[in-house]
């Protein structure tokens, strides 16, 4: 046993703590984390729900000034995770409107002490790379949902839209591209990774993040437009008229652009992943975990084009895709070239669909 796995041995009980909560959270994270080895499960799968209370405070639907403090916080927290003991009784005592009540949960003393005593368990060096990559996650927040930064968002037919497409990727690496920087840095020092390889994988880190963001959005489109918010910039939606703020659907050219643009970000996670040497087995089972399934999700967007973006917007692989995808995973885990061919036949078949 490593230094690193001895000094951060976690009990059955909260063992268990972490596999309820992911499950309660993210059912998808909930099946990849078990395929990476340990410490490194424990270190993201704290990572992950630490990302999460920071989403729900971004998402709870409260004023900038009661989001400000509860940020201020949660990086208080960071710092001095002992101080849970006091923030997390404030915390159980507001109200949290647009969060369910796993959600709810995460933020209280019942569901939150034991990640806060988690987190601070971590060795020191684990913890910094946690700690430097969820601050810069929070203080992106921030920065998006400052009243000095409303020209961010822009409203359209009662909804928010992000304003550019530069904005549109800023927000992607603010919610995902960090996570991608941080699982990589763990990565590189929990397999202790030669720099060649380290100066390979950070360049294509955000993209991994964004890549899998990008496809929620494309996933969730209708979802999030419930709510009154659209994550595709404003420049776009003019293009085709805002038909799809109102679900009226939107021209083919423009679908295919939205979903090239998944492309590019998945295709470069590819790149990540075979940069990955194999004795890396766990994290390269895991990122084939998240980067199949998307593949297969835009894949399904552009075989059922004519619903995208219309009341019919629904896209969500099955569980006999998601079934084949847990196979091909096993198949390519120590063949780049297998990774390689299956990425370039998605593509074609993606833009087939498009006759193209």
């Amino acid at each position: 046993m490593s230094q690193t796995m001895a000094v951060f041995a976690l009990t059955p009980t909260q063992q268990t703590y972490l596999e309820q909560q992911l499950h309660a959270v993210s059912r998808s994270f909930a099946l990849v984390v078990p395929a990476l080895e340990l410490p490194l499960r424990y270190y993201l799968a704290t990572a992950y729900l630490l990302c999460r209370v920071v989403d729900n405070i971004e998402d709870c639907g409260q004023p900038y000034a009661w989001q400000e403090q509860r940020f201020a916080e949660f990086l208080q927290l960071l710092d001095a995770p002992q101080h849970a003991t006091e923030v997390l009784p404030v915390w159980e005592k507001e109200a949290w409107p647009a969060l369910n009540e796993r959600e709810k949960e995460l933020m209280g003393v019942a569901g939150g002490q034991s990640l806060w005593a988690i987190y601070a368990q971590m060795p020191q060096a684990a913890r910094e790379i946690v700690q430097r990559w969820t601050n810069a996650m929070t203080q992106g927040m921030r920065q998006l949902s400052a009243p000095d930064q409303q020209s961010f968002f822009v409203r359209r037919q009662g909804v928010k839209v992000i304003a550019t497409a530069a904005g549109y990727d800023e927000y992607c690496y603010y919610v995902a591209g960090t996570v991608g920087h941080l699982a990589t840095e763990l990565v590189i020092s929990h397999y202790q990774l030669a720099d060649q390889t380290a100066r390979a994988l950070r360049p294509l880190a955000e993209a991994c993040g964004r890549s899998l963001q990008k496809t929620n959005i494309v996933k969730d489109f209708a979802k999030d437009l419930s709510r009154a918010i659209c994550y595709l910039p404003d420049g776009w939606l003019q293009a085709v008229a805002y038909t799809p703020l109102a679900l009226q659907g939107a021209a083919s050219a423009w679908k295919a652009m939205v979903l090239n643009d998944v492309l590019n970000e998945l295709r470069a996670s590819g790149e990540y992943l075979t940069a990955l040497p194999y004795r890396a087995q766990g994290y390269r089972r895991a990122s084939l975990m998240c980067l199949l399934p998307a593949y297969q999700t835009i894949l399904l967007a552009a075989q059922q084009q004519e619903k995208l973006f219309t009341p019919q917007h629904q896209v969500k692989i099955s569980r006999l895709t998601m079934a084949q995808c847990l196979a091909d995973t096993q198949l390519m885990l120590s063949d780049n070239e297998a990774i390689l061919r299956y990425s370039r036949r998605l593509e074609r078949e993606i833009y087939a669909q498009f006759g193209r």
